[in-house]
């Protein structure tokens, strides 16, 4: 899993550490801050397992590891073994140049934002409209269904009274 990470001194030990800052997703453009899940930061360097097999992969490691405040991408598997290192500058200043450069920042991108803005804030206007509208019916139909209520209860009692009545009739009658 790639990460974005930053090398820290760890103030109580003097140990080197990264701290894992970001981490990519399976979309290639789709990052999440903080660490991914099994993977906890920050990450000791000592404890890191750098793979033998790639003798430029731990001489980088190394090199990078020595410079406190380094941001570097770095590349783990799920045990935490580097697979790839490097620093990260010329990534954020890709990142910075496709999405923060004045070229993409034309009065005419401005004006599409602005009309996109524009149609979400008419279409969230108009879904709390519905919404509010929805409210007012569920409340009304609440107040038809206790009105209901509230006059069956009446009838029922009005019932009650005349059955009342009626038994106390027949009874009389009988004497």
């Amino acid at each position: 899993m790639l990460h974005l990470a930053q090398v820290q001194k760890n103030p109580t030990s003097g140990t080197m550490e990264l701290e894992l800052l970001a981490y990519r997703k399976e979309a290639e453009n789709l990052w999440e801050i903080g660490a991914a899940e099994g993977f906890q930061s920050p990450i000791a360097i000592e404890k890191l397992a750098i793979p033998i097999a790639s003798a430029d992969t731990v001489s980088l490691a190394k090199e990078y590891f020595q410079h406190e405040g380094l941001l570097v991408l770095v590349e783990m598997s799920g045990d935490r073994e580097i697979i790839s290192v490097k620093e990260a500058k010329d990534w954020l200043v890709g990142l910075v140049q496709k999405y923060l450069s004045r070229e993409l920042l034309t009065p005419e991108f401005l004006e599409q934002e602005e009309a996109r803005v524009e149609q979400w804030r008419q279409d969230l206007t108009q879904q709390s409209q519905e919404l509010t509208r929805r409210n007012l019916e569920i409340e009304t139909r609440q107040e038809q269904i206790q009105q209901l209520e509230e006059n069956l209860k009446l009838e029922k009692e009005k019932f009650e009274q005349e059955k009342e009545k009626f038994e106390l009739s027949l009874h009389q009658d009988e004497d």
